[in-house]
This record gives C-alpha cells, sequence and structure tokens, in this order.
C-alpha cells in the first residue's frame, strides 16, 4: 500500500521540480492551488513514520463533481481527528476542504503530532484536494482594546499559523475583529499591530491570513469593503495577506448581487475597497436574512434571500470565477435524506456547468 501511495503522490505532485517549474510560469499575484500540498513530500517519504493501517482508496459516497473546473469543497469536521475531514471531502468527491485544525471555541488546542500532521498530507494529496485552508478560534478579537484579551488574540493567532503552516495549509481564515467599547478606527489598528507581531514571530511561513468579510454584526470589522482595503495598505507584509469574500456576510452587509448594474457596483466596490487580485477565496452561502441587514445567518444555497441567480452570478463572474469555492452551510438532511451539503455543492456545480 505504501508503494501505491507513493506513486499516487508522485503522479499529483511530479516532486517539488515540478512546482518550481510550474511557479515560475504562474504571473505574480494569480492563484496558483498546488502550492500549499507538494513542501513536505519528500520529508514525508524520508520519515515514513506514519505507523497506520492504510487501506486503498475507497470511492466517495456521491457521484464526481465532474464539471467543478475549480476547487469545490465545503467546511467538514475534525471530529475524531483531522484525517477524518479529508475523508469526509474525499466522500464528497470534494477538490477544496476547510476545517478547525482545534475546537473553536478554545484559546490553544492541543499540539499536532508529527505523524497526524504527516497523515494528512499525504491525505490531502491522495485525495486530490486542490485548496486547504483553516478557519480560526472564534475567541480571537485582534481589534479589542483590553490588553489581556488583545495579546491572548495574537498568541492564539500565532498558534492557529503554526498549525496551519505544519499542516501545509494555504491559509487561516479570520474575522479581523470587533471594536466593542472602542472606535472602529481604533480598534483597525490594533488589528494591523496584532498581524505584524503574529507575522513577525512567524517569519519565512508560506501559509496565508485570510481576512474575512463580515457582515457587520454587533460592531465587528470588515463589514464594509474599505475597512479591509484599510488594514491591507497598513500591514508590514502584505505579501502573507489576501481576503475571503463571504457570500451571505456581504449581502447582509449590504452588497447586492442582482445580475447587471447592481453586481457591477458590488464588483466595483470590492475592486476599489480592498482590490480584487487579494481575493482568495470565496465562502458560498446564501442569507436568512435580507440585504442590509447587518445579521450573520447562513442558509443552504437557493433556500435564503441571495437566490440561486444572483449567487449563480456573483460566483462566475469574470472578475471572481477562478476563485475556490468553499460552503459553510448547515449540516442536515433534506426531507427525502439527501445530505444537503451534496446538494448545495451540486447546485453550485450546475452554476459552473450553467445547468440550474
Amino acid at each position: 500500500m505504501w508503494a501505491y501511495l507513493m506513486d499516487k503522490i508522485t503522479q499529483l505532485s511530479g516532486s517539488h521540480r515540478y512546482y518550481r517549474h510550474f511557479e515560475r510560469k504562474t504571473p505574480k499575484n494569480s492563484f496558483d492551488p498546488y502550492k500549499p500540498f507538494f513542501r513536505n513530500i519528500r520529508q514525508d517519504r524520508k520519515n515514513n513514520q506514519m505507523g497506520q493501517d492504510h487501506s486503498q482508496p475507497k470511492v466517495g459516497k456521491f457521484p464526481k463533481l465532474a464539471n467543478a473546473t475549480r476547487p469545490l469543497g465545503a467546511h467538514h469536521s475534525v471530529a475524531g481527528g483531522l484525517i477524518n475531514a479529508v475523508t469526509l471531502a474525499k466522500d464528497y468527491r470534494s477538490t477544496a476542504l476547510q476545517i478547525f485544525t482545534k475546537n473553536a471555541n478554545q484559546w490553544l488546542g492541543k499540539a499536532i503530532s508529527d505523524t497526524d500532521a504527516t497523515r494528512f498530507r499525504l491525505g490531502v494529496v491522495e485525495a486530490e484536494l486542490r485548496f486547504v485552508v483553516s478557519h480560526d478560534s472564534y475567541l480571537i478579537n485582534l481589534g479589542s482594546a483590553k490588553e489581556d484579551l488583545f495579546a491572548k488574540s495574537v498568541d492564539a493567532f500565532v498558534d492557529e499559523l503554526q498549525r496551519a503552516e505544519l499542516l501545509d495549509l494555504f491559509g487561516v481564515v479570520t474575522h479581523p475583529g470587533a471594536h466593542l467599547e472602542s472606535t472602529p478606527e481604533e480598534a483597525l489598528l490594533r488589528v494591523v499591530k496584532g498581524l505584524n507581531t503574529a507575522h513577525k514571530n512567524t517569519q519565512g511561513f508560506k501559509v496565508k491570513t485570510l481576512i474575512e468579510t463580515t457582515a457587520g454584526q454587533g460592531t465587528s470589522l470588515g463589514w464594509r469593503a474599505e475597512q479591509i482595503g484599510w488594514i491591507l495598505d497598513r500591514v508590514d507584509q502584505p505579501e502573507r495577506v489576501g481576503v475571503c469574500l463571504d457570500t451571505c456576510h456581504l449581502f447582509a452587509a449590504g452588497y447586492a448581487m442582482s445580475p447587471g448594474e447592481e453586481l457591477e457596483s458590488t464588483i466595483d466596490l470590492m475592486a476599489q475597497g480592498f482590490g480584487l487580485k487579494n481575493i482568495k477565496l470565496i465562502h458560498t452561502n446564501d442569507s436568512k436574512k435580507p440585504l442590509g441587514s447587518r445579521v450573520d445567518r447562513h442558509a443552504h444555497i437557493g433556500q435564503g434571500c441571495i437566490g440561486i441567480e444572483s449567487l449563480r452570478a456573483f460566483v462566475m463572474h469574470p472578475k471572481l470565477a477562478h476563485l475556490p469555492l468553499i460552503l459553510e452551510t448547515p449540516k442536515e438532511k433534506n426531507e427525502a435524506g439527501e445530505e444537503m451539503d451534496d446538494v448545495n455543492l451540486r447546485l453550485i456545480e450546475g452554476f459552473q456547468s450553467h445547468q440550474l
């Protein structure tokens, strides 16, 4: 089995020499889906310390997403082990994945063992996942004016970056925080300070920080494109920072997506606010709440206030159509007993093949 897995890895990665050749031909700032996953393959081969019983890769539970021409997947649970999220992604025949690398409601998590990290990395390659990210803890608030909470947030974010780097993830998705009792301007300054400190403490890391657009609920930062752009313009290492769009959050924040003038206006506002070249990922969710509600409630694709036509128009806009798509919709079954992840993924696949 080990020989089979190594052959599979060789087919997919073609060794580090393949990646370096690929990178030279990739224009600066363009999306490179292969970058996160081939860095440690040689070391993994050399170590060969997994100590696990590996069976032949099983066929996914669901039919292959044949028309998915860009990375497409969902957020999956790591309950029972990091590798279980890869297994779930493989069951859905996905090419993208988002995970929590620890409990999202804890400041720090149990250290990831070398064995678990190696198994995860090899699992990602074997499952042919082209784009994998993590989402950080919900407790982190780099905009906090409370010194103790700010310090804990920076330490926790450093931990998130370290865990993601160990797993060879493309990036860590993070909310920019909330200003609470201070002003948004003061909080944005602290966010920049926190990111600079975290990046200074993780020099040489390749994993990116992906600032997620928010709905603007409460005192949340990042619901206006210009707030995220302000952060990007002031961080010390802008090459380490990108943007994660969330369709539910954008809509709730007041960015319309109806085909035509409204959508074009939203695209222009994002271009002016943080630059389209900085967008690395789209969280693809419908919204239970109406346009401009500033309430974050995700809905299944086509079952919310955005609707299928507007969602398709947004994610398939020529300026966004190359970006990976990841679902964050509720985990449940419909009345027919179908997993809604499968239903939602197929609807999005229909976006790409124009079959709605």
